[in-house]
């Protein structure tokens, strides 16, 4: 859900106790809505999310990693000019909007103190981030709004910067109790009560107007003791940031205990907002950026996939047309032992079988066109092409199922990716294999070796996962020793996991943790314990000409395992 106004005032309170004050270090902008700001101040450095996505705009306190574009976008470099240096000199939200404003004291090209604002603007689809001028001119903006777009209100560089539309409903929070008693004694009581909250309030959202009703425990006439009770709490700064989880995953969020949904949902509470949001967006959002950015690689992958198996689907039932070839052979063989008793013009020929030891008779169709013996030497031609199609067919086969285990196993490492070196390496790998055409660009893309996921045991050792079936391969083959432990999961596609036990026998947590990752970066995902091999590297083979990432292995335990995502948070290095 997009934040409501009672949450952006809610978050607003917890950041000016972090950042105003702070001075900006640095501006990144790692994706095409997402901006992050390093704010030193009060002893510590933070780095403030804001994001201007439609669907996903916030601003917050962020812990998680985010992976920089090799060339900073236009915009970034603006606010790289006019922000860094500045102090946060103030932070405030207009009329209970849903818009956070950051007052900042900067200088200009003369270094002349003025005074700058960044606004953000998380209102629907007109979200956006609004750079303003010491004039109250707009600079410059993440989303450019002409009159085509907007007649109501421009967002242009050299505009003045006025406020959204104010909505003509009344703010629920502002009202007195008596004034909302009245508007709920002039109701249409055919109007379901949540339609009506929303239709006669502003500040309310979809999800709080139903908790609303819900808290009424379908005595509808209670609800002016609801609205008054949720009024009170709000206007005291009583919020507890709260996410909604549906199997575990994360589902909504509010400033409240939400119970709507009964045992249908699961609930979390946070100590923070920034906090909150972090954990409801980070995730999705990069999972969201990560399904767009591999959108173009996965189609070519699948494409590829899905043609392998239609190729061996045709192989497999031509290679069962040539099980019957012996009995060309045998027919062949029939008719030039019986060629005295064969005319011309038959259709067929009544011999008998020698090749059974009852020597039964056996009719064998004749192309009534042909003699006897072009009717012998078809069927010898025929049984000769089918010996060799075996040959070529088995061979075929062998391989298609290779390449189709082996695209798999692709589509699971792009389902995996986490960065955009991720995604190179991938492209990379499928070019080398022939999968993807190679650029044809005079310059050369430097694209440099990624580092497996690093971790930690509890014990202290060390334990690398790969990134993707080149990655595999350079772990399992360059980077191992023959003394360090392997680990995959058992008929599952997933990464090469190494401990790094320097010839000592590792402590069996360390295997259980290490297996636990190999579950965790497998295609079983969190689905449940799998079986999970391992063995000395020494035991490990890659054959010759095997696809990036295959190997056969010996002289293996299994153990079974189950994915922790919290574990593998915990035990991961940065």
């Amino acid at each position: 859900m997009p934040l409501d106004s009672v949450a952006v005032s809610a978050l607003s309170q917890e950041l000016r106790r972090r950042i105003v004050g702070g001075k900006i270090d640095k501006v990144q902008q790692p994706e095409r809505d997402t901006v992050l700001l390093t704010v030193r101040g009060g002893g510590e450095n933070c780095r403030l999310a804001v994001c201007g996505g439609v669907g996903n705009a916030r601003v917050h306190i962020t812990d998680s990693a985010f992976e920089n574009p090799q060339q900073p976008p236009m915009f970034c470099m603006l606010l790289r000019k006019h922000l860094v240096g500045a102090r946060i000199a103030a932070l405030t939200q207009p009329e209970r909007e849903r818009l956070i404003i950051f007052e900042l004291d900067a200088y200009d090209e003369m270094g002349v103190p003025v005074k700058k604002r960044l606004a953000v603007e998380m209102i629907g689809r007109g979200t956006n981030i609004i750079l303003i001028g010491p004039d109250g001119r707009i600079i410059d903006c993440l989303r450019r709004v002409d009159s085509e777009m907007s007649s109501l209100r421009q967002v242009l560089p050299g505009l003045v910067y006025r406020l959204p539309v104010n909505q003509t409903k009344p703010d629920f929070f502002s009202l007195d109790s008596a004034a909302r008693r009245e508007l709920w004694s002039a109701r249409d009581v055919n109007l379901p009560p949540e339609k009506w909250l929303l239709d006669s309030f502003s500040c309310l959202s979809p999800l709080t107007a139903r908790e609303l009703v819900s808290r009424c425990h379908g005595e509808i006439s209670t609800l002016p003791q609801a609205m008054d009770a949720l009024c009170e709490s709000v206007l005291a700064g009583d919020f507890t940031p709260y996410m909604l989880l549906e199997d575990g995953r994360p589902k909504d969020f509010s400033f409240m205990r939400i119970t709507q949904y009964g045992s249908a949902m699961t609930g979390e509470c946070y100590p923070d907002f920034s906090t909150l949001l972090d954990a409801f967006y980070t995730r999705r959002s990069k999972a969201e950026n990560m399904k767009k950015r591999t959108q173009s690689l996965r189609k070519t992958v699948k494409s590829a996939r899905d043609r392998t198996v239609r190729k061996l689907a045709l192989q497999q039932q031509e290679l069962k047309k040539t099980a019957d070839r012996e009995t060309r052979r045998r027919w062949a063989d029939l008719i030039t032992a019986n060629l005295y008793r064969a005319e011309n013009g038959a259709s067929e020929l009544t011999v008998q079988d020698f090749y059974e030891e009852s020597c039964p008779d056996v009719s064998i169709p004749l192309d009534p066109l042909k003699t006897p013996q072009q009717n012998a030497a078809v069927y010898y031609k025929e049984y000769a092409k089918a010996k060799t199609a075996e040959k070529y067919l088995t061979r075929l086969i062998v391989e298609n199922r290779r390449d189709v285990e082996y695209l798999d196993s692709v589509l699971d490492e792009i389902d995996r990716a986490e960065s955009e070196s991720d995604i190179v390496e991938i492209r990379r790998e499928l070019t080398e294999t022939g999968y993807v055409k190679k650029n044809r660009s005079k310059q050369k893309e430097r694209i440099r070796d990624s580092a497996p996921l690093r971790y930690i045991s509890d014990a202290g050792i060390e334990i690398l996962v790969g990134r993707s079936n080149s990655q595999n391969d350079r772990l399992t083959t360059k980077i191992a020793q023959r003394s360090d432990i392997w680990l995959h999961t058992q008929k599952i596609h997933g990464s090469h996991v190494i401990i790094r036990c320097m010839g000592e026998e590792p402590d069996e947590g360390t295997i259980v943790q290490a297996a636990s990752l190999a579950a965790l970066h497998s295609q079983a995902g969190t689905g449940g314990k799998v079986p999970v091999d391992y063995t000395r590297v020494k035991f490990v083979k890659k054959p010759a000409g095997a696809l990036p990432g295959m190997v056969v292995y010996t002289d293996y335990s299994t153990i079974l395992a189950e994915a922790d995502e919290a574990l593998e948070k915990r035990l991961r290095v940065k």
